[in-house]
């Protein structure tokens, strides 16, 4: 971003981006710390196999899910209330789990959608 008119002092300062960032990673690695401690040891294990992270964005809490392999895939939807009812608190959750790669797209759920699905079984 080159601006010729400006001067130095009326440019926002580069720090503000970076430093941002870092409250927003930390934001993450927190919200990620605390659901993977109200998980239970099923819960837990069937991560273990996965890969997964959380991120924020202005819209909502995402966590997301890839799946190695279909078995893990499949597990991880059958235990999606489960996971979804740890983030029942957060506000505009999502849940995405991601196939393997070359296998489907990716299911996405709104975590208060998951009354629909409790109320089903």
């Amino acid at each position: 971003m080159n601006h010729p008119e400006m001067f130095d002092d009326d440019l926002p300062p580069l720090q503000t981006a970076l430093d941002n960032r870092m409250l927003q990673r930390q934001l993450e690695n927190s919200i990620e710390k605390y659901f993977y401690q109200d998980c239970d040891s099923r819960t837990k294990l069937l991560l273990s196999k996965c890969e997964w992270y959380i991120t924020v964005n202005a819209n909502a809490v995402v966590l997301t899910i890839e799946c190695p392999d279909s078995v893990t895939n499949w597990r991880i939807l059958q235990n999606l209330i489960k996971i979804g009812s740890v983030l029942e608190n957060l506000e505009s959750a999502k849940i995405r789990v991601c196939p393997p790669p070359g296998t489907g797209t990716p299911f996405e759920m709104r975590v208060k959608e998951i009354f629909v699905y409790r109320d089903s079984l």
